[in-house]
């Protein structure tokens, strides 16, 4: 074998180790991105498990206040409902952040607002 056609030989080696190389780096690219999506998936999906949660315990609780609010009529009315409503599916009802997201569970003030 003559040095020229090793040493084309050893070229064609490097290239393709190359190519394998670029190609091993994108799909640990797609695997990291892959993995950062499921974690978010993740987090959303225990966020709205826990919205479920909260959501199943408020009717509970409205089922059984309703027995309760047979005997003396409705006095705080249906905004108060409603608003109640908003907040167990995961919004804010206080003056500060009325109608954006809750992202860090309960807040302070609308459970003061809620409990007035």
């Amino acid at each position: 074998m003559d040095n020229k056609h090793m040493y084309d030989e050893i070229v064609d080696v490097e290239s393709k180790l190359k190519s394998a190389l670029s190609e091993f780096v994108e799909m640990k690219e797609k695997i990291t991105s892959l993995i950062e999506e499921n974690k978010r998936m993740s987090l959303e999906n225990q966020r709205l498990r826990k919205m479920l949660a909260e959501h199943r315990q408020v009717e509970d609780n409205q089922q059984t206040d309703e027995t309760n609010e047979e005997d003396h009529e409705s006095s705080i009315g249906e905004g108060y409902d409603n608003l109640a409503r908003l907040y167990a599916e995961g919004f804010h009802i206080c003056n500060l952040h009325y109608g954006q997201l809750r992202t860090e569970g309960d807040c302070l003030f609308c459970l003061s607002f809620l409990n007035k």
